[in-house]
């Protein structure tokens, strides 16, 4: 049996923040805003998981309320969304995963971004797609107000 689940994340950018993708910390100005470490990435694929599973979204899991997950490392979150998975006898078929960001230039980093999010699930890197694109100097991406990542989730039942 199969199931499939795809996400959209978006958080805006300010000055002298941390950009963290995919667990990588990205040589940027500008970092994206939010309760925990923000990584729009990370964000799009655990909530893809999530829901294949319908098991809600990351608000239900991680409230931005709850002190806990103050600046907390996206990959922590993954790694819990991964045991849910687990717990409901599934593996990851395949992720695939875009950027979009109309800076900084994020294909320098998407080897170590995948090698990360292959880690964090227990799955291969031939597994995980990852692709940047840039806003075109168009919208909220394009003026570098802030960053969005869309990610889509196949996942497989594990054999009995």
């Amino acid at each position: 049996m199969f199931r499939i689940g795809q996400s959209i994340d978006i958080h805006p950018l300010e000055e002298g923040r941390r950009l963290v993708l995919g667990g990588v910390e990205i040589d940027s100005s500008k970092g994206l805003v939010g309760h925990s470490d923000a990584d729009v990435l990370t964000h799009a694929i655990g909530e893809s998981i999530l829901g294949a599973l319908a098991l809600g979204d990351l608000g239900s899991h991680f409230p931005d309320t709850d002190p806990a997950y103050k600046g907390i490392s996206s990959m922590i979150l993954l790694e819990h969304i991964y045991q849910l998975m687990k717990e409901q006898g599934y593996s990851i078929g395949n992720v695939d995963a875009t950027i979009l960001a109309e800076k900084p230039k994020i294909a320098p980093y998407i080897p170590a971004i995948r090698e990360n999010l292959a880690t964090a699930l227990h799955t291969g890197l031939d597994q995980i797609s990852v692709k940047a694109t840039r806003g075109e100097k168009l919208g909220f991406i394009g003026r570098q107000e802030g960053m969005a990542a869309m990610a889509i989730c196949l996942l497989e039942r594990d054999p009995e």
